[in-house]
C-alpha cells in the first residue's frame, strides 16, 4: 500500500495501488508463507573485512533506449587488480543489497571464509520507465526486461554495463567465473541470461522465479528438455505458498523447471519450502546456495 517501499527501479513490493490486479491475484499475493530466519553469514561479523559500495547510474542505452538503470558495484576487500576477480550480478540489485537479503555482506562473509572466490558484485536494478506488465499495467520497464524470453537482457548487460566494470577492473572473462542472480520476474531472468549467452554466464540463482505465463517463461520446461544440455550451473528456490495468478502457478511451475533440468541432467539444486511470493525464504539460505553455486567441481 502506500506505506510500503518503492525501490528506484520503479517495482514496488505492494503493488496493488499502482497496478490492475483483480481481487483474486491479489489474495495470492497477500498469502503468507512460513517465516525464515537469516543465518550468521547474512549478518556482519566482527573482524571480516568489508567490502566498499558505490552507486552508478547508466543513463541510457542501445538495448532499451531512452532508459536509465541505477546500478551499484561491491568490491571486495580482497579484491587486488593484479588478479582477475570473479562476478556476480543480482538483479533487481537495490533489493538484494538491502535487508532482508544483505547480500553485500553474504559475500564478505564467504569471502572471508574462502567458501566462494573473490568476487566483484553487480546490483543493477531495472528502468523506471517502460509498458509494465502485461495484463496488470503500471509504467516500468521491469517486465520487458526480465519477463522476455529473448536475448534483450543479456545484450544489454554484456554491451552496455559490463563494459564500464571490465575498464574499472579485472574480471576474469571465464563465463564459468560469472554468476547472475535474481528474484521472482528477476529469477527467470537470470536464467534467461545464462540460456541465451552461456559463453558468458553459466552460473545461476533463480528465488521464486517467475517461470509462469508473463511473457513465455512457462515454455522453459519443454525447451529445456528438448534441447541439447549448456554447461550451466542453476540453483532453484520455491515455496508451496507462491503465487497462483492469471499467469500461472509458481510452485507448479518451478516444480516442473526442476524436473526439466533433471530430465537433462543439469548440475542443479532445487529448495522446494514453505514459502509465499517472498524474497524471506530465498534470503534465509543465501549463504548457502552461493556455497553451492560457487563450489569446486
Amino acid at each position: 500500500m502506500a506505506n510500503q517501499k518503492v525501490l528506484r527501479s520503479g517495482f514496488q513490493k505492494d503493488p496493488f495501488e499502482r497496478w490492475n490486479i483483480s481481487e483474486k491475484d491479489r489474495a495470492a499475493y497477500a498469502r503468507k508463507g512460513r517465516n525464515y530466519a537469516l543465518g550468521p553469514n547474512s549478518k556482519s561479523r566482527s573482524g571480516v573485512p568489508k567490502g566498499a559500495i558505490s552507486e552508478h547510474r547508466l543513463d541510457d542505452c542501445a538495448v532499451y533506449a531512452g532508459v536509465a538503470h541505477d546500478y551499484w558495484i561491491y568490491v571486495p576487500k580482497q579484491y587486488k587488480a593484479s588478479k582477475a576477480a570473479c562476478l556476480m550480478v543480482f538483479l533487481d540489485g537495490e533489493s538484494f543489497i538491502d535487508a532482508p537479503v544483505n547480500a553485500a555482506v553474504v559475500m564478505d562473509n564467504l569471502i572471508h571464509q574462502k567458501q566462494v572466490p573473490v568476487m566483484i558484485g553487480v546490483f543493477i536494478n531495472a528502468g523506471p520507465a517502460g509498458p509494465g506488465y502485461p495484463i496488470y499495467g503500471g509504467s516500468d520497464n521491469r517486465s520487458i526486461e526480465y519477463d522476455s524470453t529473448n536475448a534483450n537482457y543479456a545484450k544489454f548487460l554484456l554491451d552496455d554495463v559490463l563494459p564500464r566494470l571490465h575498464h574499472s577492473y579485472n574480471i576474469s572473462s571465464d563465463p564459468d567465473c560469472c554468476g547472475i542472480a535474481g528474484s521472482s520476474s528477476g529469477g527467470n531472468a537470470a536464467f534467461t541470461v545464462a540460456w541465451e549467452r552461456p559463453d558468458a554466464f553459466r552460473r545461476v540463482i533463480s528465488l521464486v522465479g517467475s517461470f509462469v505465463d508473463i511473457r513465455g517463461a512457462n515454455r522453459y520446461p519443454s525447451i529445456i528438455r528438448r534441447s541439447a544440455r549448456k554447461p550451466l550451473r542453476i540453483f532453484l528456490q520455491a515455496g508451496a505458498k507462491d503465487l497462483d495468478t492469471v499467469f500461472g502457478s509458481w510452485p507448479i511451475a518451478n516444480q516442473d523447471m526442476a524436473a526439466a533440468l533433471a530430465y537433462r541432467e543439469y548440475d542443479y539444486e532445487f529448495e522446494f519450502g514453505e514459502g509465499g511470493h517472498s524474497i524471506c525464504h530465498g534470503a534465509s539460505i543465501l549463504p548457502d546456495a552461493m556455497r553451492w553455486l560457487w563450489r569446486k567441481p
